[in-house]
Protein backbone atom coordinates (compact mmCIF):
# COMPACT_ATOMS: atom_id res chain seq x y z
CA UNK A 1 0.00 0.00 0.00
CA UNK A 2 1.17 3.64 -1.25
CA UNK A 3 0.75 6.39 1.22
CA UNK A 4 -1.22 9.63 0.30
CA UNK A 5 2.41 11.61 -0.14
CA UNK A 6 3.24 8.79 -3.20
CA UNK A 7 -0.47 9.23 -4.80
CA UNK A 8 0.23 13.37 -4.39
CA UNK A 9 3.67 13.29 -6.35
CA UNK A 10 2.18 11.11 -9.38
CA UNK A 11 -0.49 13.26 -9.68
CA UNK A 12 2.02 16.35 -9.80
CA UNK A 13 4.31 14.16 -12.21
CA UNK A 14 1.62 13.14 -14.89
CA UNK A 15 0.60 16.96 -14.83
CA UNK A 16 3.96 17.54 -15.55
CA UNK A 17 3.84 15.66 -18.53
CA UNK A 18 6.17 12.42 -16.98
CA UNK A 19 5.75 9.50 -18.54
CA UNK A 20 5.01 5.85 -16.94
CA UNK A 21 8.10 4.70 -16.49
CA UNK A 22 9.96 8.17 -15.79
CA UNK A 23 7.26 7.97 -13.12
CA UNK A 24 8.07 4.51 -11.65
CA UNK A 25 11.32 4.96 -11.82
CA UNK A 26 11.49 7.99 -9.57
CA UNK A 27 8.91 6.65 -7.28
CA UNK A 28 9.43 2.80 -6.76
CA UNK A 29 5.96 2.14 -7.78
CA UNK A 30 5.18 -0.81 -10.40
CA UNK A 31 3.54 0.87 -14.05
CA UNK A 32 0.10 -1.29 -13.54
CA UNK A 33 -0.46 0.53 -10.08
CA UNK A 34 0.28 3.99 -11.84
CA UNK A 35 -2.00 3.30 -14.72
CA UNK A 36 -4.90 2.13 -11.79
CA UNK A 37 -4.05 5.61 -10.12
CA UNK A 38 -4.16 7.34 -13.70
CA UNK A 39 -7.51 6.10 -13.81
CA UNK A 40 -8.86 6.72 -10.50
CA UNK A 41 -7.79 10.33 -10.58
CA UNK A 42 -8.20 11.31 -14.25
CA UNK A 43 -9.95 14.07 -13.21
CA UNK A 44 -7.69 15.98 -10.68
CA UNK A 45 -5.33 15.13 -13.68
CA UNK A 46 -7.15 17.01 -16.27
CA UNK A 47 -8.21 19.89 -14.01
CA UNK A 48 -4.50 20.68 -12.40
CA UNK A 49 -3.52 20.06 -16.22
CA UNK A 50 -5.42 22.63 -17.43
CA UNK A 51 -4.70 25.20 -15.04
CA UNK A 52 -0.87 25.00 -15.63
CA UNK A 53 -1.48 25.47 -19.32
CA UNK A 54 -3.73 28.49 -18.19
CA UNK A 55 -0.69 30.24 -16.19
CA UNK A 56 1.41 29.65 -19.34
CA UNK A 57 -0.73 31.25 -21.06
CA UNK A 58 -0.99 34.11 -18.67
CA UNK A 59 3.10 34.13 -18.15
CA UNK A 60 4.66 33.79 -21.77
CA UNK A 61 1.68 35.49 -23.95
CA UNK A 62 -0.34 38.64 -23.84
CA UNK A 63 -3.89 37.57 -21.46
CA UNK A 64 -6.58 36.24 -23.65
CA UNK A 65 -9.32 38.67 -22.59
CA UNK A 66 -7.02 41.50 -24.26
CA UNK A 67 -6.20 39.09 -27.69
CA UNK A 68 -10.15 38.41 -28.05
CA UNK A 69 -11.12 42.15 -26.97
CA UNK A 70 -8.09 43.21 -30.21
CA UNK A 71 -9.65 40.48 -32.70
CA UNK A 72 -12.87 41.44 -32.07
CA UNK A 73 -11.85 45.03 -33.04
CA UNK A 74 -10.07 43.80 -36.08
CA UNK A 75 -13.11 41.87 -37.58
CA UNK A 76 -15.59 44.90 -36.90
CA UNK A 77 -13.77 46.95 -39.03
CA UNK A 78 -13.24 44.30 -41.33
CA UNK A 79 -16.93 43.92 -41.29
CA UNK A 80 -17.89 47.42 -41.53
CA UNK A 81 -15.53 47.58 -44.58
CA UNK A 82 -16.84 44.93 -45.84
CA UNK A 83 -20.43 46.23 -45.89
CA UNK A 84 -18.89 49.38 -47.90
CA UNK A 85 -18.29 47.32 -50.65
CA UNK A 86 -19.64 46.09 -53.78
CA UNK A 87 -19.56 42.60 -53.93
CA UNK A 88 -18.18 42.65 -57.83
CA UNK A 89 -15.24 44.37 -56.23
CA UNK A 90 -11.99 42.50 -56.74
CA UNK A 91 -10.46 42.95 -52.83
CA UNK A 92 -13.99 42.10 -51.83
CA UNK A 93 -13.09 38.35 -51.33
CA UNK A 94 -9.71 39.27 -49.82
CA UNK A 95 -11.55 40.90 -47.36
CA UNK A 96 -14.18 38.30 -47.03
CA UNK A 97 -11.41 35.69 -46.36
CA UNK A 98 -9.68 38.14 -43.36
CA UNK A 99 -13.20 38.05 -41.69
CA UNK A 100 -13.22 34.68 -41.89
CA UNK A 101 -9.79 34.29 -40.63
CA UNK A 102 -10.34 36.46 -37.73
CA UNK A 103 -13.34 34.80 -36.80
CA UNK A 104 -11.45 31.48 -36.79
CA UNK A 105 -8.87 32.67 -34.59
CA UNK A 106 -11.63 34.41 -31.84
CA UNK A 107 -13.01 30.50 -31.93
CA UNK A 108 -9.79 29.52 -31.24
CA UNK A 109 -8.80 31.88 -28.35
CA UNK A 110 -11.78 31.43 -26.89
CA UNK A 111 -11.73 27.94 -27.36
CA UNK A 112 -13.47 25.85 -24.70
CA UNK A 113 -12.87 25.78 -21.29
CA UNK A 114 -13.23 21.97 -19.48
CA UNK A 115 -13.49 21.05 -16.10
CA UNK A 116 -14.39 17.75 -14.94
CA UNK A 117 -15.73 15.98 -12.25
CA UNK A 118 -16.67 12.10 -11.43
CA UNK A 119 -19.83 11.22 -12.26
CA UNK A 120 -20.12 9.46 -8.67
CA UNK A 121 -20.20 13.85 -7.73
CA UNK A 122 -23.15 14.54 -9.67
CA UNK A 123 -25.99 14.45 -7.71
CA UNK A 124 -28.58 11.54 -9.06
CA UNK A 125 -31.22 13.54 -11.04
CA UNK A 126 -28.79 16.06 -12.98
CA UNK A 127 -26.75 12.33 -13.96
CA UNK A 128 -27.17 11.42 -17.19
CA UNK A 129 -25.53 8.92 -19.18
CA UNK A 130 -22.42 9.83 -21.41
CA UNK A 131 -19.62 8.21 -23.36
CA UNK A 132 -16.33 9.27 -21.58
CA UNK A 133 -13.70 9.97 -23.29
CA UNK A 134 -9.94 9.58 -21.50
CA UNK A 135 -6.29 9.91 -22.53
CA UNK A 136 -3.68 8.86 -19.91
Amino acid sequence: MHDQRTIDRFIELRVQGWSFNRIARELGVSKPTLIDWSHKHQFTIQNLHAIEREQWREQFLQPQAERIRWLGAQLQRAEAELAKRDTASLSTPQLQRFVFALRAQIAREAGTMIFSIASDKIPHEDYSEQIQSWTP
